[in-house]
Formats: C-alpha cells, sequence, structure tokens
C-alpha cells in the first residue's frame, strides 16, 4: 500500500512539473513576467522566491498552475505591460500555452527510450494453446507457435520482439477493424509459415477483456508442469508430485500449461467431478495417476481445482536497444500511443468505444505501484503512457484544459478578434461541466474495477 501511495504520488509530481515548467519556460523565453509556478493547489506547504517568481508546493497534488502578469486578472504598472502575456503575439501566446502537453509528450519520448536503453525481460512470443472458439483457434494457431514477425495487409513485415510487443500489435490492428498476418516458427524456430488472424471479424470497437478472449491468444506458452502442491489438496492426495510433467489426460495429449488448465476446469458433468487419467513424466520414468478435481464456485458455474500451481514458468527475453533505435523507439511509440488514445477518445464520444475505458486515479495509482514493483525499466514506461495521456487530454479542445485556449487563439488568427467575455465565460462553465463527468465517470470505472464489476 505504501509503495503503492508512494509511486502514486511520484508519478503526479515528475508529470504535472514538466507540464508546468513547459509553460514556465516559454513564457520567460517570450519575456512574459511569471508571478507564482504552483504544484498541486489549496493550503501551501512550501513555498520559496527566486527571482520574481514565486514557487509553491500545495496540499493537494492533482494539477498545477503557471500564474502570469495579465491585465484581465490584475492590474499591471505601466512598465510591465509589455511582460504581460495578454500583450504578446498571438504566435507567443500560443507557444506557451501549447507547451504543457508538448514537454509531456517529449517527456514520453524520453521515458520510453530510457527504458528500451535499461532493457525490460518479458515473455517470448510463443504462444499457448488459444482459447476453444477463438480467433486464434479459427487462424489455425497452435501451442508452441513462435511469432517472428507481424504484417497488415500490404504492409511490410516487422520483427515480434516480445508478447508484450505481439499484444500491442494485435490491438492496434484489432482496433483499425484489419486483420494481422503473423509468420511462424517451432519454439526452436524451426521451419516457418503464416497465418491470417482475422481481426477484422471481431466485430467490436472496443478491446477489452471479453474482446481478448474471442481473440484468443490467451497466456504465453507454459510447459505443463506441476509445480508447489497445497497439502491435503486433490493433486497431492492422487499422489502427483511438484515437477512432474503430463504428457496426456485420458489418452489425450498435453500440449501445455493452458490446455491442462482447461482441462482440470472443465472436469464437471452433471454437477459431479470427473475423474481423470494422467500419463506424467517423472525423473525419467511414465506412469499414470487417477486425479479427480474437487469442485468450486467460479462465478456461479462449477470449476474443476486439483490446488496446485500448474505451469512452467514461460520463457523470457530481454528487449533492450541502443541508443539511437531506443530514442527512434520512444519517438515511434509515443506517436502511436497519442494517436491511438485520439481515436479512442473520438470512439467514446461518438458512442463506437465504452467509456468504460477511461481510468481515474484509483487505477494509475495501483498501475504505478506495481510497475514500481517490477523495476525501473516498467516504471518508466508506465510513467512515459501516462504521461501520453496527460499531454493528449491537454490538447482536447475543452475549455479549462490547454487545448480550449488553443481553440480560443485559433478563432482569433482567422477573425482577427478574440473571443468576446460573454463567450469566454458561456464556454468555461461548458468546460467544467464536461470535466467534472469526465472525472466522475472515470472515478466510477475505477470503483466498478476494483469490486469485480468491469
Amino acid at each position: 500500500m505504501i509503495t503503492t501511495v508512494l509511486a502514486f504520488l511520484l508519478t503526479l509530481g515528475v508529470l504535472i512539473v514538466v507540464h508546468e515548467y513547459g509553460h514556465y519556460r516559454v513564457a520567460v523565453a517570450c519575456g512574459v513576467k511569471v508571478l507564482r509556478f504552483s504544484i498541486g493547489f489549496g493550503r501551501p506547504l512550501l513555498r520559496w522566491q527566486r527571482g520574481e517568481t514565486e514557487f509553491v508546493l500545495c496540499a493537494l497534488p492533482l494539477g498545477g498552475y503557471v500564474r502570469m502578469l495579465d491585465e484581465r486578472e490584475d492590474g499591471v504598472l505601466p512598465g510591465e505591460r509589455d511582460r504581460a502575456f495578454n500583450r504578446k503575439p498571438l504566435r507567443q501566446r500560443t507557444a506557451i500555452v501549447a507547451a504543457g502537453p508538448l514537454a509531456n509528450l517529449g517527456l514520453a519520448v524520453v521515458l520510453l527510450a530510457a527504458s528500451q536503453w535499461i532493457g525490460v525481460q518479458e515473455a517470448k512470443a510463443v504462444l499457448g494453446t488459444p482459447l476453444a472458439g477463438s480467433l486464434a483457434q479459427t487462424a489455425d494457431l497452435r501451442a508452441g507457435d513462435w511469432v517472428r514477425s507481424a504484417a497488415l495487409p500490404g504492409g511490410e513485415w516487422e520483427d515480434v520482439e516480445s508478447m508484450a510487443d505481439l499484444r500491442w500489435r494485435v490491438t492496434r490492428a484489432a482496433l483499425d477493424g484489419q486483420p494481422l498476418q503473423l509468420m511462424l516458427s517451432d519454439r526452436q524456430g524451426h521451419g516457418s509459415r503464416t497465418v491470417l488472424l482475422p481481426l477484422d471479424a471481431l466485430e467490436t470497437k472496443d478491446v477489452d477483456a471479453a474482446a481478448l478472449r474471442r481473440i484468443g491468444l490467451g497466456a504465453p506458452f507454459s510447459a505443463p508442469v506441476l509445480g508447489d502442491l497445497q497439502p491435503g489438496g486433490p493433486a497431492a492426495r492422487a499422489g502427483l508430485a511438484k515437477g512432474d510433467r503430463v504428457l496426456a489426460i485420458n489418452g489425450e495429449p498435453v500440449g501445455d500449461a493452458q490446455a491442462l488448465r482447461e482441462r482440470i476446469r472443465a472436469a464437471v458433468v452433471d454437477g459431479q467431478p470427473q475423474r481423470l487419467l494422467w500419463r506424467v513424466e517423472r525423473a525419467g520414468s511414465v506412469r499414470d495417476i487417477s486425479v479427480t478435481p474437487r469442485l468450486v464456485d467460479d462465478g456461479g458455474q462449477l470449476r474443476g481445482r486439483i490446488d496446485a500451481y500448474v505451469g512452467a514458468a514461460p520463457e523470457m527475453v530481454t528487449v533492450r536497444r541502443g541508443p539511437v533505435d531506443g530514442l527512434a523507439q520512444g519517438l515511434a511509440r509515443t506517436w502511436e500511443i497519442s494517436t491511438l488514445t485520439v481515436r479512442m477518445i473520438g470512439r467514446m464520444l461518438v458512442g463506437e468505444a465504452s467509456v468504460k475505458n477511461l481510468s481515474g486515479p484509483l487505477t494509475i495509482a495501483d498501475a504505478a505501484g506495481q510497475s514500481v514493483e517490477r523495476g525501473l525499466a516498467y516504471y518508466l514506461g508506465f510513467l512515459a503512457l501516462v504521461s501520453v495521456s496527460l499531454g493528449v487530454l491537454n490538447l482536447l479542445p475543452l475549455p479549462m484544459l490547454d487545448g480550449g485556449h488553443l481553440m480560443y487563439y485559433l478563432f482569433e488568427g482567422v477573425t482577427g478578434r478574440p473571443v468576446s467575455e460573454l463567450w469566454l465565460a458561456r464556454l468555461q462553465r461548458g468546460g467544467i461541466a464536461v470535466l467534472v463527468v469526465m472525472m466522475s465517470v472515470a472515478l466510477f470505472n475505477d470503483v466498478a474495477r476494483l469490486l469485480g464489476l468491469h
């Protein structure tokens, strides 16, 4: 819990400081007098003066602001009017407002590049048994297939570095409604064949848990080997042992741990557990063992369970890049995430995607804690993802956001006159209402996820 809270506060602190520093730095470069640089809102906890700017750390760390000299807010001495924000040319005001979101996007590039330079341990793109009835099964994907490269129809083949990389490519293709070509070999890299994963048949604009089940890639390949057994459980009572490799059940070969788990869960007929004849390999010898799972209620459906850890750890690969390649990958991935975020927001607005995709502070905090526990490279990647989201969100043309101010400047540039005070007030009220609704939906989604409702 402490790790989660500290990681969340660190995430907020870094992203807010970078965002507001973007505004601050460009404002100073344009000759605008900056009165206050605030991190957070509410009661000041810490303040110090540097030159003509007061720096403040406040109690509520959910945002920040840079207060500039402006005739519309305070009286300005005649000798300082040329340093007021509202007196600056349109191009400079636009640059100052845009600098915050662009700083977040620039930070994401650097963080993703740093994550690539450090290197991350990820599961090798070797597939487990596809889920029954899924698109992966339809495409004739099999347990042990190693996905070497992927391509959209008519596109160039690109190497698939890991299971995470494969899922990212599948997600992008699914959201675009395009099939994905996969080039495969066996686990040892022998042979080659090409399959087409028909993601265009998914018939959904949301890549949520239900859609992922329909795609059916499942977990990476894991050998059907038993781990720790719970004393007194069905596996222990039957005589199974840690390290047993399962070769077959009821005479049917078991390809991987995913298939083994499915056979165990499905060992129920008319509400009664079914005895299974396992053929296992132990210390070089093969033996047959009869196993009867116990029943558990899984969301209203009876499932079999043997009280043992099923599956060996998947094979891992280190994904690491050099300085130039890492930076290029950081730039490319930031662009991809940004465009994907914009498309998802657009689809939510027109009803083509569910608002369940919105996440709030509770989800961010939980993800921050998990990424910190996995290591620095994973946390940097997570921080980059949130930084992209913050940058894109602030560029939306909503009053109260930077994008709203840029919308005003666009109007001013086209018409030659600024937006009237009356319309500014109306748009501000509308923008506040929209933001309150978005924050409420995001918080509701957070709570629903914690309660298992999403």
